[in-house]
């Protein structure tokens, strides 16, 4: 199964060290491939620094893929995640 989604970063700081090592952390927890996409860039969810490298800030968009078995579960965390900020008291 595979599912994309663009989703877009809330919190103040953007993908941030803490940020993306949250992601990471989560994404973790998946057999499903995720790869995280701004413009022409991409990068495997499950690396601090390549996803650091994508730049991503407040306000921008990011194209989620999630391919796998537990696909469904992995996007709809991700999504969480994003959508609360990272969990950033902001």
């Amino acid at each position: 199964m595979k599912i994309t989604k663009t989703l877009t970063i809330l919190n103040k700081l953007g993908l941030h060290a803490r940020a993306a090592t949250k992601l990471v952390e989560l994404a973790s927890k998946y057999q499903s491939d995720i790869i995280i996409s701004q413009d022409d860039q991409a990068a495997p969810a499950n690396s601090v620094i390549a996803l650091l490298m994508l730049g991503s800030g407040k306000g921008k968009q990011v194209t989620v893929e999630c391919s796998g078995v537990d696909a469904e579960n992995a996007m709809s965390e991700i999504e969480n995640l994003i959508a609360n900020k990272f969990d950033e008291g902001e």
